[in-house]
C-alpha cells in the first residue's frame, strides 16, 4: 500500500513510476480525496460550531438567562446540527473507505533498477549454475517417470477432488517429505527460525500482504463458525502477517522465518497452460522464506535471501539460472524480484522455482509492521522480503527429470539420500 499523502501530493511523479509497470494511475484518486477533505473540513467546522453554542447554551441556562421556549428552540437547533454532523461524517467514512479501496488496488513501484520490459521474454538473465545434464537417450517428462514408476497418480487425485490434484505413492511420497525436511534443515543453518502457521486466514491476512482485494478471484475461499477465511495462496502470507500491528526494536532487525505449508491457488485463467503433471496444481507443498529489516538494508537481505535459495538447488546439484524481473513481469507487490529458474529436460526449457521480492515498505503499510531505532521515538516501517525456498512440487520435477536414467530409474541426489533413506526410485 501507498502513502495517500505521497499519491495526491506528487500524483504526475507516482504516476510515471506506475507507468513503468504498465499501470494507469486514475484521476479518481484526487477526486475522491478532495471530497474526503471538503467532508472533513465541513465535519471539524460544524463540531466546533455545535460545541461552540453548546457551551453558549449552558453558560445562559446557568445564568437564568435561557429557559422555557427558547430553550426548547436552541436544543432543536443543536439536534439539527448533531444529525448533519452524522449525516456528513457517514459520507466522510465511505468516502474513507472509497479513497483505501483504490489506493489497495494500486501495484507497488518498480524498483529504479528493475529492468523495463512488457513480458518475460524481456526479463535479463543474471546468472547460470551447473551444467545441463546430457542424456544419450531420449529424455521423458515428469509426468512420464512418475506414472510408470508409479509414484504419481494423476487420475485418482482428479477422482478424489478435481483435475489437478494428484496422489504421491511409495518412494514419491518420500521424496517430498525428504526434500521439505531438507530445505528446512539449510534454512535453519543458515539463521532462519521455523514457523509452522494456519493454512486458513481472514481478509485482513490476506489484505496485509496484497492477495486482497485485487486476486480474490483466484483464491479458495470457506466459512468456519460463520467467519469468511481463505485458504493460503503460500505461507508468506500467514508468516508476513505474524507481526502486523507490532513496532519491533531495531537490535531484533533482521527477523528471518522459514515455513513449510501446503499452498491453494485457483489459478483462474491457466486453463490450458501448465497444466499437465504436477507443475501448476491447485494444491501444492512450498517452503517459503521471509525476512524483515531496515529500508538501508533490505537491498543486501534480497541478495542474502536470494542466495539462501539457491544453496537449495546447489545442494541438490541441479543446474538452474537467475533472472531479473522486468517491469511487465513483476509482481503485485514486488519492489524488485529475482526468479531462479530450473532447468527441465523433459520441457527443454527453464521453468521457475522461487521468485525472491523486495517488496520495500508496500506491505509493511498495510499490515502496519513498523521498529523504532535505538534513541528515537517515531517509529518507521519495515521492508519486507519472500521468497520460496523452494517449490518442492517443481523441485521434485527437476529431479525425476535431471537425475532420469535410461531404463526409468530415478537416482536420488547424493544430499537428499539420508532423508530418503534410499538412493534410487525405480519400480521394483
Amino acid at each position: 500500500m501507498h502513502s495517500i499523502e505521497y499519491l495526491t501530493n506528487n500524483f504526475e511523479e507516482a504516476s510515471g513510476r506506475l507507468a513503468r509497470r504498465g499501470y494507469e494511475l486514475s484521476p479518481e484518486l484526487l477526486e475522491v480525496d478532495a471530497d474526503r477533505k471538503r467532508l472533513a473540513q465541513a465535519v471539524t467546522e460544524k463540531r466546533q460550531v455545535f460545541n461552540e453554542q453548546s457551551r453558549e447554551i449552558g453558560q445562559l441556562v446557568r445564568g437564568g438567562e435561557l429557559g422555557g421556549t427558547d430553550l426548547e428552540r436552541k436544543k432543536e437547533e443543536q439536534l439539527s446540527r448533531k444529525g448533519s454532523i452524522a449525516q456528513d461524517e457517514e459520507a466522510l467514512q465511505a468516502r474513507q473507505e472509497q479513497l483505501r479501496g483504490i489506493v489497495l488496488g494500486i501495484p507497488n513501484f518498480p524498483a529504479d533498477h528493475t529492468p523495463d520490459g512488457k513480458d518475460s521474454s524481456d526479463n535479463p538473465e543474471i546468472k547460470r549454475w551447473g551444467q545441463k545434464p546430457n542424456f544419450d537417450f531420449s529424455v521423458k517428462d515428469h509426468v512420464e517417470i512418475g506414472t510408470s514408476l508409479g509414484i504419481i497418480d494423476l487420475d485418482r487425485g482428479a477422482t478424489l477432488a478435481a483435475s489437478r490434484f494428484s496422489v504421491l505413492h511409495g518412494k514419491g511420497s518420500v521424496l517430498q517429505r525428504a526434500l521439505v525436511s531438507m530445505m528446512l534443515d539449510i534454512h535453519r543453518n543458515n539463521g532462519y527460525e521455523e514457523v509452522t502457521v494456519p493454512y486458513m486466514v481472514n481478509r485482513a491476512t490476506m489484505t496485509g500482504t496484497g492477495q486482497l482485494p485485487k486476486f480474490e478471484f483466484d483464491l479458495f475461499k470457506t466459512e468456519v463458525e460463520g467467519k469468511e477465511l481463505f485458504l493460503v495462496p503460500t505461507a508468506e502470507v500467514p508468516v508476513t502477517n505474524l507481526h502486523a500491528g507490532d513496532v519491533l526494536p531495531e537490535s531484533q532487525l533482521p527477523v528471518k522465518y522459514c515455513c513449510y505449508s501446503e499452498c491453494f491457488r485457483g489459478e483462474a485463467g491457466s486453463a490450458g497452460r501448465d497444466t499437465k503433471g504436477i507443475l501448476r496444481q491447485h494444491q501444492f507443498p512450498k517452503v517459503e522464506l521471509v525476512h524483515f529489516t531496515k529500508p538501508e538494508d533490505s537491498w543486501n537481505e534480497l541478495e542474502t535471501l536470494t542466495l539462501n535459495a539457491e544453496e537449495v538447488l546447489q545442494t541438490l546439484g541441479l543446474h538452474y539460472r537467475v533472472v531479473s524481473l522486468c517491469t511487465g513481469d513483476i509482481g503485485f507487490s514486488a519492489h524488485f524480484t529475482y526468479d531462479l529458474e530450473v532447468w527441465l529436460p523433459g520441457q527443454d526449457k527453464y521453468r521457475e522455482i522461487s521468485s525472491c521480492s523486495n517488496c520495500g515498505e508496500f506491505q509493511a503499510r498495510r499490515a502496519n509492521i513498523k521498529f523504532k531505532r535505538d534513541g528515537t521515538k517515531k517509529p518507521e516501517f519495515v521492508h519486507t522480503l519472500n521468497g520460496s525456498g523452494l517449490a518442492v512440487g517443481r523441485t521434485m520435477i527437476a529431479i525425476l527429470e535431471q537425475y532420469q536414467r535410461e531404463d526409468g530409474s530415478v537416482v536420488v541426489p547424493e544430499a537428499l539420500q539420508r532423508y530418503t533413506g534410499f538412493s534410487v526410485i525405480d519400480s521394483k
